[in-house]
């Protein structure tokens, strides 16, 4: 076993938790280029499961490239800008004040 596999795991945790920040930010804003962000985060979370499986095998280089894309996917995508002043802690956990929806 390889210190590979440990940054493979570090890389797919880091593809989920960026997804569920995504997920935060919709929810509390409503804006649709963080809901598009939340549905592609579904699909790189699996494609960052599918560089695990490569990882555990015996194709430690292929599933290491595999995360790495669904890293690069993600943050390829166009998200509005939300942040102005903010620290980065809360940049980091998705942090924004909430809009109220009119009925």
């Amino acid at each position: 076993m390889s210190y590979l596999l440990y940054v493979g795991y570090f890389g797919a945790a880091v593809v989920f938790f960026l997804w569920l920040r995504d997920l935060r930010i919709f929810l509390r804003t409503g804006l649709p280029g963080f809901r598009k962000a939340s549905y592609y985060g579904v699909v790189y979370g699996a494609i960052g499961i599918l560089g695990i499986g490569f990882l555990t095998g015996e194709l430690e280089i292929l599933g290491l490239g595999i995360i790495l894309a669904a890293l690069y996917l993600q943050g390829r995508l166009k998200r509005e800008e939300i942040w102005t002043h903010e620290s980065v802690f809360d940049k980091m956990i998705g942090n924004t004040p909430r809009t109220i929806k009119k009925l």
